[in-house]
């Protein structure tokens, strides 16, 4: 397919639509939305024009002159992605949601909030819980993120093992579709079947089959009590092994977190401090939550044994802030180490989860590999970070980065897993998507963004290539 280029005749449509104001197109301020977080300039593009949009009558507008004049709109929140979904590959505009960011109401007595898709993560954390309530959704990203993109992309993070990713915690959403219309998708309701589950599928959907800008989450109420254990490992796999041995022992932990020890490495020589339990072993990050401090120490008292039988050399009381604070550095450490890295995000089914990790060792030692490794761990979501070292060649580590993934990948599918358990495909993951996906699966997906995207013009390039 071939995209019209952005010309003056429509950077003056576009001014006229939003205020020239919002409207960017010089060499420099548009290299910031050339790429996400990843920071590969393998991965980067220019767009022809940044735009900014204040409602969502002004989504809908740019995207029905995109429509007419055939050019391509990429939907961007904060840019904290991993996987190049918010990255122009075929220029055109990007359309930046980051100035529609209030939080339009809190109804802590009907537990909801609505909210524009530009707020902060933490900020809609923290306005609801200065409400006595509680948000679920809890990427590593939140301070920096956007709820947007958390929709968009159906962000993990720490506490997925309990209350499930981005999409279990949402309503409803308004969108703006691929031709322009103003949509309402879902409802505040505890449960209906009413025809297909529209909101939930445009979840996920990585901005190519809406412009998600409002949101109607969900509201818990606040865990009363909640302490963290840190379990120290020497055996890695003995570590992730215990995950479903304290779930089966009758406790639903809010989160379990893995770190290996030359990430904690990392991550201590990241942040200047020093952690506990760092010179003995491999982290088991667990939280909990208890209807009274009685329960909190029974809990305890069950996971400590469970780890200790497990071959945990120690099992600490945590100190919250602090080793939440390790956990979250994780991404910031491994860039301060190198700035290119390869971030997979590969998941599997939990019970094979100490199998994939050992795999993940195996691989990285045949390919001389540097690693990092965290982990969701309590859902299976295992971040493996390849770091190209300075007296490496791009060439020759991008081509071992390569064939480890082949190998890597194989093993996944073969044990049930898949190759994004929450960065989601973007751009980078695309063409592994399109190999090891099963083809009936794939020519449904494409079915349905072609009836909804006619004229592909909604973030192309992402998921799919541009036929």
């Amino acid at each position: 397919m071939q995209y019209n280029k952005i010309s003056q005749e429509i950077i003056a449509k576009l001014q006229a639509l939003v205020g020239a104001q919002n409207v960017l197109t010089e060499g420099e301020q548009l290299e910031i939305y050339a790429h996400d977080e990843v920071t590969d300039p393998a991965y980067h593009h220019l767009p022809e024009a940044v735009v900014f949009a204040e409602n969502a009558q002004q989504v809908a507008a740019v995207v029905k002159l995109a429509n007419e004049h055939l050019f391509p709109v990429v939907p961007r929140g904060a840019g904290t992605g991993l996987a190049c979904g918010a990255v122009p590959v075929y220029g055109g505009v990007v359309l930046s949601l980051e100035k529609m960011n209030r939080i339009l109401e809190i109804n802590e007595e009907a537990m909801y909030a609505v909210v524009e898709p530009g707020v902060r993560t933490s900020d809609l954390q923290a306005a609801v819980e200065a409400k006595g309530a509680f948000y679920a959704g809890d990427p590593c990203s939140g301070d920096s993120c956007f709820i947007g993109g958390n929709v968009a992309t159906n962000a993990g993070g720490n506490r997925a093992v309990k209350y499930g990713t981005t999409r279990h915690q949402i309503y409803a959403v308004e969108v703006v579709n691929p031709t322009g219309k103003i949509v309402n998708l879902g409802a505040r309701l505890q449960k209906q079947t009413t025809g297909y589950c529209l909101d939930q599928l445009v979840i996920g959907s990585e901005g190519t089959l809406g412009i998600i800008t409002k949101i109607t989450v969900k509201l818990l109420p606040k865990p009363k009590y909640s302490m963290d254990l840190l379990a120290v490992y020497a055996s890695a796999e003995d570590a992730i092994g215990t995950v479903n041995k304290i779930i089966k022992g009758g406790i639903m932990p809010t989160c379990v977190e893995y770190m290996d020890n030359i990430t904690i490495k990392s991550v201590e020589n990241y942040l200047g401090c020093k952690l506990q339990g760092s010179e003995n072993g491999n982290y088991l990050i667990v939280e909990v939550e208890g209807t009274s401090e009685d329960d909190l120490d029974e809990k305890a008292c069950t996971m400590d044994e469970i780890c200790s039988e497990n071959g945990a050399s120690d099992v600490l009381v945590a100190e919250h802030d602090k080793i939440w604070q390790a956990r979250k550095a994780f991404a910031e450490a491994v860039r301060a180490e190198s700035l290119i890295v390869c971030k997979e995000d590969v998941v599997v089914p939990v019970d094979q989860e100490p199998a994939l990790l050992e795999e993940i060792l195996r691989l990285a030692k045949k390919y001389q590999l540097v690693t990092r490794i965290a982990s969701h761990a309590g859902d299976g979501n295992i971040h493996l970070n390849i770091l190209k070292m300075a007296d490496e060649a791009y060439e020759d580590w991008d081509a071992r980065v390569k064939e480890n993934q082949q190998e890597l990948y194989a093993f996944i599918y073969a044990h049930g897993g898949r190759l994004s358990g929450e960065h989601g495909i973007g751009y980078k993951r695309k063409h592994l998507m399109e190999e090891f996906t099963n083809p009936d699966e794939l020519e449904m997906m494409r079915a349905v963004k072609k009836a909804l995207d006619p004229n592909n013009i909604l973030n192309p390039g992402k998921i799919f290539d541009v036929e």
